[in-house]
């Protein structure tokens, strides 16, 4: 395929990503990273899987002990279920950013229920190609999925061009019965989910980030039915 095609077919899934998250994803999204009781049986389980992988991200960033006077970006916030329990424990400067921008203000709506300072705390509206600027850690949490493999690789690369120290990942793993599963349509939610959903290598997540001068220190796998996010914190060599 042409180098021009690939770009072209690059943007038009960007866009139907965005445009998902714009409307009928938001909706979904929303009350599954939420206490709502409106959610079928697999969305109930993608919500208590994707908060064991936040879970374990704390965990390991107040493990470090890199936590006050230290910035971070949370790359895909989506509505702030990193970004709010990390301000709550005090860290420093936040940048969290959503391709959505409906998922950005609810985000920065829950934060100022929430109380937090957000002289320390933003929410905008960004695609992670546009992220910028320069972070002590970067965290991007189960966004891989829109990526497939290559993209994927190339979106670590840049993800590590902005960190200073650490860089926080995780994405459905590539299994053979994973690959499987995701072929009849058993692993992600039903036939209203418009976006595809990618499985990924870890030998080339990996592999992107240490060419990047990225090393991997800490891996985990948290799954619940319905849910797998293989886990890796990098540490800069």
């Amino acid at each position: 395929m042409a180098p021009e095609q690939l770009l072209n077919d690059k943007q038009t899934e960007k866009e139907e990503v965005k445009g998902y998250f714009e409307t009928t994803g938001f909706d979904r999204w929303n009350r599954i990273y939420s206490n709502s009781d409106d959610v079928n049986k697999v969305q109930r389980n993608i919500r208590i899987g994707h908060q064991k992988t936040v879970d374990e991200v704390l965990a390991w960033i107040e493990d470090s002990g890199q936590l006050k006077d230290v910035s971070f970006c949370d790359a895909g916030c989506g509505v702030g279920s990193l970004s709010i329990p990390l301000a709550k424990m005090g860290a420093g400067l936040i940048n969290a950013s959503d391709i959505s921008e409906a998922m950005a203000v609810e985000a920065d709506r829950r934060a100022r229920d929430a109380q937090l300072d957000m002289s320390r705390l933003r929410f905008v509206a960004s695609d992670l190609e546009s992220l910028s600027g320069s972070f002590h850690t970067v965290c991007c949490l189960d966004v891989f999925i829109h990526y497939p493999q290559e993209a994927a690789e190339e979106m670590v690369r840049h993800l590590c061009a902005i960190t200073e120290q650490r860089l926080i990942v995780s994405f459905a793993p590539y299994t053979p019965l994973l690959a499987l599963l995701k072929s009849i349509g058993q692993l992600f939610p039903g036939p209203s989910k418009t976006t595809r959903a990618y499985t990924l290598r870890e030998k080339g997540i990996v592999t992107a980030a240490e060419a990047s001068g990225f090393k991997p220190v800490r891996r985990s796998l948290n799954k619940a039915p319905f849910y797998f996010s293989r886990l890796i914190e990098f540490q800069k060599t």
